[in-house]
């Protein structure tokens, strides 16, 4: 974090009061990179959900305890007196820019990315067709997702080459005794227990060198006793910007090699398939009385750069399911500047942009920010965050000189405004309390937690209001 020797601000003496809403990895490292800082700071972190931890929580697969180890780290920062949770508070209905303004000197937004990115082929509205986010939130357990999934489809599709379409194949692949090791709640384990897929079809458009997974998770997916990875020796094809791309990158190179080693080898017996397919791109979802029962391909070839072209050859694919994997995207934010085209919020550097004037100098939202996939777009993994934050933080503090100071800067202010509106909102010990119940409930079955979706339920463990 750049040092801000001497900073001075328009709070005065006071620290500066400073609210993050999206209490994911993004607005937990802004906070952690505020207290990195010299410039001392009272900040809150505002969250929609009872509890913390945003994607880490709701958006990586239960059998990644690897990844949600990460929330060891982020716990570390919101244990500091500094740091404050309000949780299940809901920015644009609950609480808006205006009283946010009141009570707070600067507000950062760290929303992140949550809703799947469009894919235009025909069919992909068919009863069948599904978007992996949506998946995603009911396997995590989100308590705003419906707790049943239909997985009555025994040939499953997933468009994209990226972790995300991975976790997908390999929840579908897996058995429900499984996963019922992790934290999956009730509601999951018995929709997988009952999922009839025995085949799972993983499409990429472009090759193997230009595949999105990182090496530890593709090589995750052969771990399971259940699932059987096959790759055709016909999609192991490099061009010159494909063995470039092998050359400057380790992880590139690390990714094809194993998928050579997979192409190579003999089809074993597991009872459940994961093809992984290259150089096919999905040109159609095929229907039958509005039900997905096929997709329909177009084969692909290399033009040099490491980049496709059509080669105008179809295939039809049997399967009754298709998910798709093509990225997430973010949300517009009420009384925020928004790019549809991009899912982000228009900024430098992370000060939110307004437009530019007349003479051609650039007009931001005062006392106003973004970091994390709000900011950049939903790309990278999630360490990457880190050094949003840390460009929008120096901006922060770069700025806070001229800010215009908070009319209502104590912190009790805003709890009484929100307890005046009768919100429950939930607070860093009710975390803890949630946390205690989680794990009280996974200790019968030998299980580290077993993961609450009822919001009430959340609320009720957490104790809303109680400190």
């Amino acid at each position: 974090m750049t040092e801000h020797a001497g900073t001075k601000s328009g709070a005065g003496d006071r620290p500066l009061r400073i609210a993050i809403v999206g209490a994911g990895p993004a607005g937990i490292y802004a906070a952690d990179a505020l207290m990195k800082s010299d410039v001392e700071a009272s900040i809150d972190l505002y969250e929609r959900m009872p509890a913390p931890f945003g994607l880490i929580r709701y958006g990586v697969a239960p059998d990644h305890p690897r990844i949600k180890g990460i929330i060891t780290a982020l716990h570390k920062v919101l244990d500091k007196p500094q740091v404050r949770l309000l949780g299940n508070i809901d920015y644009g209905s609950d609480i808006d820019l205006e009283d946010l303004r009141r009570f707070y000197d600067a507000v950062i937004f760290s929303t992140g990315a949550n809703a799947d990115r469009a894919l235009s082929v025909p069919g992909i509205d068919l009863d069948g067709s599904y978007g992996a986010a949506d998946f995603v939130s009911w396997y995590d357990g989100h308590p705003d997702v419906p707790r049943t999934w239909p997985l009555d489809a025994e040939k499953v599709a997933v468009l994209g080459v990226g972790n995300v379409a991975l976790d997908v194949a390999r929840v579908l692949a897996k058995t429900g005794d499984e996963l019922l090791p992790t934290e999956i709640p009730p509601n999951v384990y018995e929709g997988l227990r009952n999922n009839k897929a025995l085949e799972v079809h993983v499409f990429g458009r472009r090759g193997p060198a230009q595949a999105k997974f990182t090496p530890l998770e593709l090589r995750e997916l052969d771990h399971s006793p259940t699932i059987e990875v096959i790759v055709d020796p016909e999609d192991i094809d490099y061009d010159e910007g494909s063995e470039a791309a092998r050359r400057h990158s380790k992880q590139v190179d690390m990714v094809c090699n194993t998928l050579e080693q997979w192409a190579i080898r003999d089809v074993g017996d597991r009872p459940h398939k994961l093809f992984l397919h290259f150089f096919e791109s999905p040109a159609e979802l095929i229907g039958e009385n509005g039900k997905v029962v096929g997709l329909r391909t177009e084969r692909t070839t290399l033009d040099g750069t490491g980049n496709v072209k059509g080669t105008g050859t179809y295939k039809d694919w049997d399967v009754q399911a298709v998910y798709r994997a093509v990225g997430y995207l973010s949300q517009n934010i009420p009384q925020l500047p928004f790019d549809d085209q991009a899912g982000t919020v228009p900024n430098e550097a992370g000060r939110v942009l307004v437009d530019e004037g007349a003479d051609g100098a650039a007009r931001y939202l005062p006392q106003t920010y973004v970091t994390g996939w709000i900011k950049r777009g939903p790309v990278g993994l999630i360490g990457h965050t880190k050094g949003d934050a840390n460009e929008t933080i120096a901006c922060l503090l770069d700025d806070a000189a001229s800010f215009t100071p908070a009319a209502e800067p104590d912190p009790e202010a805003v709890t009484k405004f929100l307890e005046d509106k009768g919100i429950p909102f939930t607070t860093w010990a009710g975390w803890y309390r949630l946390d205690a119940h989680e794990r009280s409930l996974g200790e019968p079955e030998g299980r580290e937690r077993v993961k609450v979706v009822e919001r009430e339920d959340m609320l009720r463990a957490s104790e809303p209001h109680k400190v």
